[in-house]
Formats: C-alpha cells, sequence, structure tokens
C-alpha cells in the first residue's frame, strides 16, 4: 500500500512539472512574441522574466520532493536526509515567493496602466502561495527533526 500511494505521488508530482513546463514554454514564447515597442515593453519583459527565473527553484523543489518520496521507499524517512530535502523545498519556495515580491511592483504598474485592480489580487495570491508551502515544510521539517531526536533517544536507551 505505501509502495503504491508514492507512486501515485511520483505521478502527481511528474504530470504537475510536465505541466507547467509546457505553460512555461508556451508563456515564454507567447509573450517574446507579443513584445511591443513603448512603455509597455519593459513591463512586458519584467513579466517574461517572472515567468522564467522562478521556474528554477520550482523544479528543484519537485527534484526535492521526489528525493523525499525515495527515501520514504527505502525506509529512511526518518533521517537527516529527509530533514535536508524539506529544508531544500523551503528554501525554493522562500525564494519563489521572494522573487515574485520582486516583481509586484512591476505589477503594480500594469495594473495601473490598463486600469485592472484585480492583476493586484491575482499578484497577491502568486504570491502567497510559496509561502503557505514554505510554512507546511518548515513545520514538517521541525515534526521530523523532533522524531528523529526522539528515536535516537530511544535507540540510546536499553
Amino acid at each position: 500500500m505505501k509502495q503504491r500511494s508514492t507512486i501515485f505521488l511520483r505521478s502527481l508530482i511528474l504530470i504537475m512539472g510536465i505541466a507547467v513546463f509546457a505553460l512555461w514554454i508556451i508563456g515564454a514564447y507567447w509573450f517574446a512574441n507579443r513584445l511591443v515597442e513603448g512603455e509597455l515593453m519593459y513591463s512586458q519583459f519584467v513579466i517574461l522574466l517572472g515567468l522564467i527565473i522562478p521556474a528554477v527553484p520550482f523544479f528543484f523543489a519537485l527534484y526535492q520532493t521526489l528525493k523525499l518520496l525515495n527515501f520514504i521507499d527505502k525506509n529512511k524517512a526518518f533521517s537527516n536526509l529527509s530533514i535536508k530535502a524539506l529544508k531544500n523545498i523551503k528554501y525554493s519556495a522562500i525564494t519563489i515567493s521572494v522573487l515574485y515580491v520582486i516583481g509586484m511592483p512591476i505589477v503594480y504598474l500594469i495594473a495601473d496602466k490598463t486600469d485592472a485592480p484585480g492583476l493586484i489580487l491575482i499578484g497577491l495570491a502568486i504570491t502567497s502561495a510559496p509561502v503557505v508551502i514554505a510554512t507546511f515544510a518548515a513545520i514538517l521539517e521541525r515534526l521530523l527533526q523532533d522524531a528523529i531526536d526522539i528515536k535516537s533517544e530511544n535507540d540510546l536507551t536499553v
């Protein structure tokens, strides 16, 4: 049963990675073909970079998640390697969130020029999602560290 659940999670992670990669390629291609000379060209270029740059920590976090699932399959879930993978996921999520926060002034300028106030709310939602993931990874990291400490304490007790 445990093996099936990790295989299911792996397949979901791979599907999510393929979908994000496809959206990344399509979005980058679409924005690159629609760069317009004028006032908003700088904003469009920053949006293009905003699609490309956060993809690197995103795919790194997916890779760390696959490593974590491998540790679970090998019965090494309660190890320092799992804590390191969770730490990397947390730092990747924080990096993504910081990158989006840096890009929020450009979103504000675009929303102001195009009179689209909903764009700010969408930007805030996209910025807060990695914060939730980072918080969840930090909580799991702390719980796993406590479990490892209890396990090592019990192993020392005869």
